[in-house]
């Protein structure tokens, strides 16, 4: 992937800029975590009807803050290789808040115009939280620096591009429009076009196919979701009911408020949270172009259709329901294989425990369809599989598109924690490696 490097000259005008003096007055650590406050603002903002482009998946503006943010904070900290941009010899006593906030606004606000008046409003009660100086005013302009660079790098990725139009498959196993909203055109269908952050390439974990609609497998996962899935269903219980409501929103937008408490929870400073955020959001940016690669690949039918029309599939263990509606109502408007909310919440869960290590976290996870509603878990491995499963129990995938999904998510997370943002070692550690010895 392309990288941008940079030097930012005027940073290193004097020693005192350079932080071979000190600072008239300390810069001092706010209180509060710029970058779980600039995320939430986004969460806020795509969450708004009408706010995000229907045609733009919004894991790409989480990416894209994030990254920014990750490289201006990052330009100060100097422990970790940048992401896209490298912006030499700042000083380390330069503001990390001021850097995060100023990103964060600059990318948003391009973005998102409409919301300059809240972003506006935000960016200064951030300012007024540093204390005045050179360190702050050093922040921020890294911060402005890093975000427009960011923003020309994603400029021309593709996101922007037309929807491809979808012809409708008729045989058995094709993805079909479904009922009852029948949409006209399913979604993204561009989006495996779009250049991944950290992937090489969109198929480069792309799952083999889907199971034979004759096999054991494939009767297995369809008697499962036709007994567990549908609207009013005398099988479920009622925790499979809930689980089934509780995670029928975007599950980005959990994982992202589910990194929030674990932020809060371990205390991280400025330059953590910025790294762990920008870990999860370009995983789960690349996870999406992923599925996406591989949905329009196999088009492979939805539950309700597939349960509606059994009577076509060949499987004399399938038994047709001509009536059949899935508990969550409108089945979402692109292919069943593989399942979007088992493979970002495989991903999610990779990097946090990467960053965090596995020991068990108490962790309430509220709902964004049913206020009010908080759920517990003990570790982060345990919000992937209830995330995961809750698909099957809503009605809207068989538990193989999850299995697939779950292998995708883990297999690009993976791949994006090994291979970006990583360590930059030590003098005395380099100086080890140059002598052969590991370190």
């Amino acid at each position: 992937m392309l990288r941008l490097w940079m030097s930012f000259a005027l940073l290193c005008a004097s020693p005192f800029v350079c932080g071979l003096a000190a600072s008239a007055a300390d810069s001092m650590s706010s209180s509060v975590d710029e970058v779980v406050q600039w995320n939430t603002t986004l969460l806020t903002i795509v969450r708004t009807p009408g706010a995000q482009p229907v045609t733009v998946h919004p894991t790409r503006s989480f990416a894209v803050l994030h990254a920014a943010i990750y490289d201006a904070v990052n330009a100060i900290d100097a422990t970790h290789e940048p992401f896209l941009v490298r912006i030499e010899h700042v000083s380390p006593r330069a503001s990390q808040e001021a850097a995060a906030a100023a990103a964060a606004h600059e990318v948003l606000l391009a973005l998102y115009p409409t919301f300059q008046t809240t972003l506006d409003a935000q960016f200064e009660q951030s300012l007024a939280r540093i204390p005045d100086g050179t360190d702050k005013t050093i922040g921020t302009d890294v911060g402005k620096a890093v975000a427009q660079a960011t923003l020309i790098m994603r400029s021309d990725d593709g996101s922007a591009g037309t929807p491809v139009p979808y012809i409708f498959g008729t045989a058995a196993g094709d993805y079909q429009s479904t009922p009852p909203n029948f949409p006209k055109q399913p979604a993204f269908t561009h989006w495996s076009q779009v250049e991944t952050f950290g992937l090489e390439r969109a198929r480069q974990f792309r799952p083999g196919p889907p199971p034979v609609l004759t096999s054991a497998e494939y009767t297995e996962v369809f008697n499962e979701v036709k007994s567990l899935g549908i609207a009013n269903s005398a099988v479920a219980t009622a925790d499979q009911v809930l689980i089934g409501r509780f995670w029928n929103g975007a599950i980005q937008n959990y994982w992202n408020e589910i990194t929030q408490s674990a932020a809060r929870a371990h205390h991280l400073s400025t330059a953590q949270s910025a790294r762990v955020f920008a870990l999860l959001n370009l995983t789960l940016a690349d996870e999406v172009i992923a599925f996406y690669d591989a949905k329009y690949t196999y088009n492979f039918w939805r539950p309700v259709t597939a349960i509606r029309a059994a009577a076509t599939d060949g499987n004399p263990q399938t038994a047709d329901d001509p009536n059949w509606l899935p508990r969550a109502g409108n089945t979402a408007p692109d292919p069943s294989y593989p399942g979007a909310h088992a493979t970002i919440s495989a991903g999610g869960a990779f990097v946090l425990n990467t960053f965090f290590g596995e020991k068990p976290i108490h962790l309430d996870v509220t709902s964004e369809v049913l206020p009010g509603v908080i759920r517990s878990f003990e570790s982060f491995a345990a919000v992937e599989k209830e995330a995961s499963v809750s698909r099957v129990y809503a009605g809207q995938h068989f538990r193989s598109d999850e299995d697939a999904g779950e292998r995708l998510g883990r297999a690009v997370a993976d791949f994006v924690v090994d291979k970006l943002l990583t360590r930059v070692p030590r003098r005395d550690e380099r100086e080890r490696d140059e002598d052969g010895n590991d370190y």
